[in-house]
């Protein structure tokens, strides 16, 4: 399947719809989809549906070579961010930081990164994450992103984690700590 066709599927999902994704994807069995696509496409749909402008997955090349692949952009409350998922079972450790920091490097210094894992992050990534200045790469775990969902809040959750970036220095703040409501 093509991004185009993935697109084009996950447009008529709504808030309900990707409830249910989220069921399947958090069992690992996600029919119709290439391994980590949906996630990807959940996310980014998620954020267009709160009424983010998003960039769907796609490829850099130069001279015909693949330099990069972004998993999607979020444009919202005047946040770029680049988007990374990772759909393991295992939590994250510092490959896909590391990635998104290089990617941000060839970016606008007010690009920020975000890595949305379902299975949370190993303490090197959280160190890692801490340390990578000046790009600014927040974290995401399962817990939040399932309570973005219930809650409609991943505009929120995204400002609210770049605000506490912001002003403490720290990429990893966990939206469910205050209610964003």
């Amino acid at each position: 399947m093509k991004g185009s066709d993935y697109e084009k599927k996950i447009s008529d999902y709504d808030w309900h719809d990707l409830s249910q994704l989220w069921k399947s994807i958090e069992s690992g069995n996600t029919p119709g989809w290439e391994s980590g696509k949906a996630f990807e496409y959940f996310i980014l749909r998620a954020f267009q549906l709160e009424g983010a402008e998003v960039t769907w997955p796609y490829s850099v090349r130069v001279n015909g070579e693949e330099l990069e692949q972004i998993d999607g952009v979020v444009y919202s409350d005047g946040i770029a961010c680049l988007i990374e998922c990772k759909d393991t079972a295992k939590s994250v450790n510092i490959e896909p930081i590391a990635k998104l920091r290089n990617q941000l490097q060839r970016r606008p210094a007010t690009a920020i990164g975000s890595v949305f894992s379902r299975s949370g992050f190993t303490e090197p990534a959280f160190t890692l994450a801490q340390f990578i200045t000046p790009q600014t790469v927040l974290l995401w775990s399962g817990e939040e992103i399932y309570y973005a969902l219930e809650n409609k809040c991943f505009r929120q959750g995204l400002f609210k984690k770049y605000r506490f970036c912001i002003e403490r220095g720290i990429t990893y703040y966990n939206i469910k700590v205050e209610d964003l409501s």
